[in-house]
């Protein structure tokens, strides 16, 4: 027990010591082990399975990632998931518990100021879901309703600057993480969910029933969705944007895409159905990690 606790000393002081030095490469050659950060429910992106193991489009493209550390590092890495929500994501990043968040993080310009961002691989559009036969089709139907939205996210913020939104008197109510809110939805307490809309797909193609749901209403905002690390790691980051790049040169990014939102995903092999956006594409064309600031002055 007591060598336990010593293990488990050295590992918080160990990894203290490497959130400082911003060498993550160093850092788990140094270990053996890489620490992914992971959602519970970001839809496709980034979702758990149960048992402590976790997939989906970000996953992957991170595993991937992994694959050319190791290369870089000379070493086999174990990978340890990390669930995170979107509260604490940032700081276990910058604390070192996180060496590589795989889930579904805005890329803004105030976040850049704590954290590092691989080139973007997912542009997202922020959207609401609704209860099919709500009749709720558009943000000026919103006055007097209860919006969910997750805590530590942006989305409601977001709606309320949104023109359309000005003057609609609505309650804003708080999910943990991306499936409460959902289910503020589906039971009723919330009469929309406001959120980046492959998580909002993802929910639903997972829901018991779900043609009971649909996303509708304008676009709130246009956002670029990163895969994070800690900030002025400029090894990892080479390693996480030389791999972005190569699966994109090669047509691997278009299969992942494929394989996660347009093909039957576990565990009950629902479709999202939702091609790549131009945006997406876009981004893919010319690889950068602007802030999603950039998008907006577009």
């Amino acid at each position: 027990m007591k060598k336990h606790l010593l293990a488990m000393a050295v590992v918080v002081a160990t990894g203290g010591a490497w959130a400082q030095a911003t060498d993550t490469i160093a850092k788990v050659k140094a270990s053996g082990n890489i620490t992914m950060g992971v959602r519970d429910s970001s839809g496709a992106l980034s979702y758990t399975l149960g048992n402590g193991q976790f997939t989906g489009y970000h996953v992957e493209i991170c595993q991937r990632i992994i694959a050319n550390v190791e290369k870089a590092a000379g070493v086999k890495l174990n990978t340890v998931f990390q669930s995170v929500t979107s509260q604490n994501r940032i700081p276990l990043v910058q604390n070192g518990t996180v060496d590589i968040e795989c889930g579904s993080t805005t890329n803004n310009a105030t976040r850049q100021k704590d954290v590092s961002f691989a080139n973007t691989t997912f542009v997202e559009e922020v959207r609401m879901a609704v209860k099919a036969n709500s009749g709720i089709t558009s943000i000026a139907q919103l006055g007097g309703k209860n919006v969910a939205t997750t805590t530590g996210t942006t989305s409601v913020q977001t709606l309320r600057k949104n023109e359309r939104a000005s003057g609609l008197d609505f309650k804003e109510i708080y999910g943990k993480d991306h499936a409460d809110s959902f289910l503020l939805l589906e039971s009723g307490r919330a009469d929309a969910f406001v959120m980046d809309g492959a998580i909002l797909a993802g929910n639903i193609a997972n829901a018991k029933n779900p043609a009971d749901f649909k996303i509708v209403g304008e676009v709130l905002s246009v956002e670029p969705i990163a895969i994070m690390m800690r900030k002025d790691d400029a090894g990892l980051k080479k390693v996480a944007d030389d791999t972005i790049a190569d699966l994109i040169k090669t047509g691997e990014m278009q299969k992942i895409w494929d394989k996660w939102f347009m093909q039957p995903i576990p565990p009950r092999n629902n479709r999202i159905g939702m091609p790549v956006s131009d945006s997406t594409k876009a981004a893919w064309a010319t690889p950068n990690n602007k802030p999603m600031e950039d998008y907006a002055k577009k």
